[in-house]
Formats: C-alpha cells, structure tokens, sequence
C-alpha cells in the first residue's frame, strides 16, 4: 500500500512540474497591449528587482527614458555597483531600444552600454509586462531559455514614478503580475536614498 502512495505522489508531483513549466514558457507571457512609448517616456525609479546572474546595479537605481524623432527609444540609467568585492559605485549606462515586431511594440530589444570601461555591455530582450504610465511600470527580460521554453537566467525591475512607493492597490496588482511571469517571491526591495 505504501509503494502505491509513493508512485500516486511521485505522479502527481511531476504532473504539478510539468503543468507549473508549460504556464512559465517565457513566449507565453503577455505584454502591455498597444504600448505607448511617448507615455513611457521620462523618469522611473526601481522599488523592486529580481536580479540576473552576475552584475547588476544594487540600488539606487533610475532611468529616465526619451524618445528622439525618429520614434526610437533611449534610456539614460543610473545606479550603485560594487566592484570586486568592495568598491561602491554609481555607475552610468545607456541603452537603446528596438522594436522587433511592431505589432507587439511592448517586446523591444535593448542594447545596454555601461559608459565607464569596468562596467558590461550587451543585449537583452526588454518587456513592459504592464504600465499605467503614471505611476508604475513593470520589466522584464530573459536571458537564457531551458529546453522547456522557461527562462533559465532572467530579471525584471518594478518601477515607480515616485522613488518613495506605490500604493497598496498597485501593489497587489505588481504582486498577480510577479505570479504571471513566474517570479513570484523572488524581487527584492530597491533602496532609494538620492546616492546617485
């Protein structure tokens, strides 16, 4: 009778893994339907992360987002480091964005360049899962996908217009979109103290 208990659990639990994986498949996930970059633009500060593997800003972090004529989109972004261990630093980056598909202007491509020689440069891909413009705007990006359409190694930032919070109401609606994206539970609070 145990044995039966075992191989009816051992089911079920892989049953649960394999439906949990096919809802994270990372081409799943909506975005921002008919994403308005002009209403995105200007400045964001980071209130929650969920970091990539490696380096990544620590806190303090804000961007601030123009569009230039031709349509295209630009971010100046800003935020503290620390290097080798030991050295804090605000540390400089820029990126620009594309749109692949233009029919899903919600899923861009960002080119990032950090603007001092020891910090990265690369591409990921860059989601606005969800934004009301004027108060709250969430990201995200994967870096690496597993064979089963999951995302091995990704991020995202929840931001605000305001570096001091969002209200509660937001915030349960940030906290349905975290599950969405699979990254329930992981984001850690960004410190905000106007160090950069």
């Amino acid at each position: 009778m145990n044995f039966h208990m075992l191989a009816l659990v051992v089911v079920l639990l892989v049953g649960l893994e394999q439906s949990w994986a096919a809802s994270c498949v990372v081409d799943s996930f909506t975005v921002k339907e008919d994403f308005d970059p002009k209403r995105y633009a200007g400045k964001w500060y980071a209130l929650q992360k969920k970091d990539p593997e490696g380096l990544f800003l620590q806190d303090n972090i804000s961007a601030e987002y123009t569009i230039g004529d031709d349509g295209s989109m630009v971010a100046s972004s800003k935020g503290r480091v620390t290097l080798f261990g030991f050295w804090v630093v605000c540390a400089d980056m820029a990126a620009q964005y594309t749109v692949p598909d233009s029919a899903n202007p919600g899923k861009m491509f960002m080119n990032y360049q950090g603007l001092a020689s020891y910090l990265s440069s690369g591409g990921d891909n860059y989601w606005v899962i969800d934004t009301d413009y004027d108060n709250y705007a969430i990201t995200y990006a994967c870096r690496t996908l597993k064979d089963d359409g999951s995302c091995e190694d990704g991020y995202s930032l929840i931001f605000s217009r305001n570096p001091r919070g969002l209200p509660p109401t937001i915030q349960r609606s940030i906290r349905a979109k975290q599950e969405e994206i699979c990254m329930a539970g992981q984001f850690e609070p960004v410190l905000q103290s106007g160090a950069c």
